[in-house]
């Protein structure tokens, strides 16, 4: 049985993010990606609340391809814009250290939904918690003996953060300046696996505390409206955000240890977990950014996030419980129904590290076209259904696999919009 320590570590690994940060010095991921993401920070900084309205306003007259319509209690229907049939994106992480070079890569792969790239191998703040940690409002975070620790106030870590997300910005929206894309997707980690991964003062995770864990995901989505605001009006596109969850069906089933490892911290029931995440999601939706959700795990709650509001889930479709011989009754009736609503899944069938043989587009697309096979879905269908990405993260690629990887998921989506009629094995 593996040790419940490292479930959270093994998720963020299996997600190309590590939890492990390099050089293990003080940094502060808040300040970091605070500054960078235009959120308040003790640096002058230009008016915030305006841009954002701005932002946003910009954000709302925009209606790029197909618009589906989101009932939001309180606001009535909400247009929430929808990608072209045949769009693919990546999950988000990169390798490498170099921001432009990454940007250069996103933005010449996929041009239809290009992923604003994380680039976890440069360290604390860069790596999945810390960067999200860094858009929280009025929550300062600190690194301590490698662990993101809440923090009294916002110093270097932060600092640090913020300058690597500007960074990243700005070679993204030069980048996106001559395709100029109608969509672009951001990323950020869930709720549920933030609360798991950062520890409060007392050194017990902030899970552990409702009320904290609360406070923690209404802070996220002042962040990310923040955020998205910032990033439409650089691009002139839609924001698509993508929610990394890997940590949650740890959460779900109570196997994350107590600091003294003597016990673990007790389950978050389902119902609990869904409102939550629909209170987040909510708040972006309202402002009509379409959201995702991705789990990698190897069984992705689906039904608990299917009613949460999302555009779209995201998975990783090689997984033996979705696809193959070894494929689960219960896992492929999770995707089934999640179809039959018609929410679409990004679908990770592209390996994320070079497999060393060579690889088709034709021969990996096989992967969706035998699920929905499978599901008794026409093929024809997942143009609209399915969005192409990698397995999971890239960051653990070499970049010439990574910019493979990329022209793979675009060619496949391609594929979808004509699908062939036959097998390749047929042919």
């Amino acid at each position: 049985m593996p040790d419940p320590d490292d479930l959270i570590a093994k998720a963020l690994a299996e997600a190309g993010l590590s939890a492990e940060l390099p050089g293990g010095g003080v940094d502060d991921p808040l300040a970091r990606a605070f500054a960078a993401a235009g959120l308040t920070a003790p640096e002058p900084e230009p008016d915030t609340a305006d841009q954002v309205e701005e932002a946003l306003a910009d954000l709302a007259a925009h209606r790029p391809a197909v618009v589906t319509e989101r009932v939001e209690s309180g606001d009535g229907v909400i247009p929430v814009p929808r990608w072209p049939a045949g769009t693919a994106t990546g999950v988000g992480s990169m390798p490498g250290t170099d921001p432009r070079e990454a940007a250069a890569i996103v933005t010449g792969e996929i041009p239809g939904m290009p992923a604003l790239p994380e680039l976890p191998a440069r360290g604390a703040g860069a790596d999945m918690i810390g960067r999200t940690a860094a858009l929280l409002v009025d929550i300062p975070v600190e690194l301590k003996a490698g662990r993101w620790t809440v923090a009294g106030r916002p110093g270097a870590d932060r600092r640090r953060a913020i300058d690597m997300l500007h960074a990243d910005l700005d070679a993204f929206d030069e980048a996106c300046d001559p395709i100029r894309p109608d969509f672009v997707k951001i990323s950020a980690t869930g709720p549920w696996t933030l609360a798991a991964a950062i520890e409060l003062s007392s050194g017990h995770r902030v899970l552990t505390d409702r009320g904290a864990v609360r406070e923690f995901a209404a802070s996220l989505a002042d962040g990310l409206r923040q955020h998205v605001a910032e990033v439409a009006a650089r691009t002139g596109a839609a924001v698509v955000v993508q929610f990394d969850e890997p940590g949650l069906p740890a959460v779900l089933a109570g196997v994350l240890p107590t600091p003294s490892k003597l016990g673990t911290v007790r389950p978050v029931p389902e119902p609990d977990a869904q409102d939550l995440l629909r209170e987040v999601v909510g708040a972006l939706t309202a402002i009509g950014s379409p959201v995702v959700v991705h789990c990698c795990a190897e069984r992705p709650p689906l039904a608990l996030l299917r009613g949460i509001g999302a555009t779209a889930l995201s998975v990783d479709a090689t997984l033996g419980s979705i696809t193959g011989t070894t494929a689960q009754v219960a896992a492929l009736d999770a995707v089934g129904e999640v179809w039959d609503a018609g929410m679409p899944l990004m679908l990770g069938i592209v390996p994320n590290r070079d497999p060393g043989r060579p690889v088709t587009s034709r021969r990996l697309a096989d992967t969706a076209f035998e699920l929905a096979g499978r599901l008794g879905f026409a093929r024809e269908r997942l143009a609209e259904l399915a969005v192409p990405t990698p397995a999971c993260g890239l960051a653990g690629a070499d970049p010439a696999w990574a910019r493979q990887a990329l022209k793979l998921c675009r060619e496949i989506g391609e594929g979808f919009v004509d699908p062939p009629d036959t097998d390749p094995d047929e042919v």
